[in-house]
């Protein structure tokens, strides 16, 4: 069976986080997308990340305070690339339209990544892994 994956973050400004995440090259799909969520396309393997302003989001959460991602870390979103030039490319864009880096680039041989923090404070780790060169299991 084939499932779908939405990931579900708060934002705080729809034109501001979509204006960015479209800078990244993703694009929204329109049919659930208005202003009060954005339904970004990750992959079109049924992956999406749903951009939902904190007032909306707060009502699938009853009761309970939305994490501030800029002083916690509710979540930490990877996303693969088909290459290290694509990490260090995504990054790059990231980094020029306002985010900050995680942390420095990781190379482990067989696996590579490097990452950003969004406007909003959500970690997104990118990742290349080479799997001809994961070391075999002992």
């Amino acid at each position: 069976m084939s499932r779908l994956i939405f990931v579900n973050l708060p934002i705080r400004d729809m034109a501001r986080s979509r204006a960015f995440f479209e800078s990244l090259g993703f694009a929204f799909n329109p049919q659930f997308t208005n202003d009060q969520g954005a339904c970004m396309v990750v992959s079109e393997n049924h992956n999406y990340v749903m951009l939902l302003v904190e007032p909306f989001f707060q009502t699938f959460t009853p009761g309970k305070k939305i994490a501030d991602a800029t002083a916690t870390t509710e979540v930490l979103v990877c996303l693969s690339c088909e290459s290290r030039a694509e990490v260090d490319a995504l990054v790059a864009k990231a980094l020029a339209a306002g985010a900050t880096a995680h942390k420095p680039p990781q190379d482990m041989g067989f696996m590579y990544g490097h990452g950003f923090t969004d406007l909003d404070g959500h970690i997104w780790e990118l990742m290349y892994m080479d799997m001809s060169a994961v070391p075999p299991q002992p």
